[in-house]
């Protein structure tokens, strides 16, 4: 049965638009530290590590603060089918993805993923596709071609890695329907690090199977430095903060808001990483804002007229 959205993109509190502020950030600057890490790290093994630690480190969060983590039996079929399509696919695809092609270029084409998702939730959940979420769709389609237009090559020059890290975009937007489709009883951290912790026994097994395990005493300290933040941050903070999106919001408008991570990722690999930037990202910031700004604030700005 699905759950119901209870807030609408009109009474979205601050504290909302913060969180996903938030999400934003921390996504996007995920993107160069994973590129420095797969350029050491093999990526069953770095995504073993990631599973693994960020699925133990949200249930002992959960369980210390005193939260519901135990799962209830109708929950245990849902929650692993959105394991294999939140984690196991998203991780896998994107993880291959981004190690077959330039960091800032394989994130746009991973958050394409709003646009499955509003088609998705239109027709499983019910939810409205309304003319701002049209509005925010083209506005936030239209930054990401700006970003990737005039590198279309990349899709020539790379083509399995364009096409993993579409996959990753639809596995994504599919278990973000799923997982909104299932009344949970459990937190939200309790069910974002399940999902991680059963994603990480199949990840682990073919870890052991197809990839030698690395030699850890020469992995370089910058590689440490940037596990450090990918697991802080995109495997426990933002973990949980877009699964509490998808359960407060509707499913469409969590999907949506993560249009800024594209920008946020090319902007933070071309500081990090040397990357190019120029008037494509500053012209794709300009639209995502726009696309961001009509489904999270014109919609309360039209209610508040009398």
């Amino acid at each position: 049965m699905a759950s119901s959205p209870r807030i609408s993109a009109a009474t979205i509190p601050m504290g909302g638009v913060i969180l996903l502020a938030a999400l934003t950030l921390f996504w996007g600057g995920n993107w160069p530290f994973m590129k420095m890490a797969l350029g050491e790290i093999p990526v069953w093994w770095f995504r073993t590590i990631c599973l693994t630690v960020g699925g133990a480190s949200l249930l002992l969060i959960a369980g210390l603060s005193g939260q519901i983590t135990q799962l209830q039996r109708y929950e245990i079929k849902p929650l692993l089918a959105c394991t294999v399509l939140n984690v196991v696919g998203w991780h896998l695809f994107s993880a291959y993805g981004v190690s077959l092609m330039p960091a800032g270029r394989a994130v746009i084409i991973a958050f394409t993923m709003p646009v499955w998702a509003s088609i998705l939730s239109s027709f499983y959940l019910n939810e409205p596709l309304t003319v701002n979420k049209f509005i925010a769709l083209g506005l936030g389609m239209a930054g990401l071609a700006v970003l990737i237009g005039p590198d279309l090559w990349v899709m020539k020059e790379a083509p399995i890695g364009a096409l993993c890290m579409l996959g990753a975009a639809v596995s994504w937007a599919l278990g973000t329907v799923a997982f909104k489709r299932t009344n949970w009883t459990a937190s939200t951290s309790a069910l974002a690090g399940w999902q991680l912790v059963f994603a990480s026994i199949p990840i682990t097994i073919g870890a052991v199977l197809l990839q030698p395990m690395p030699d850890w005493s020469t992995i370089s300290p910058r590689t440490w430095y940037s596990m450090i933040y990918i697991l802080a941050f995109p495997m426990v903070f933002c973990q949980w903060a877009y699964f509490k999106s998808v359960r407060a919001f509707p499913a469409s408008l969590a999907a949506i808001s993560t249009l800024g991570i594209p920008v946020v990722g090319a902007f933070s690999s071309a500081l990090i990483l040397g990357e190019h930037i120029g008037i494509q990202e500053i012209t794709a910031l300009i639209l995502v804002c726009a696309a961001l700004g009509s489904v999270l604030l014109l919609p309360a700005l039209q209610q508040s007229k009398p």
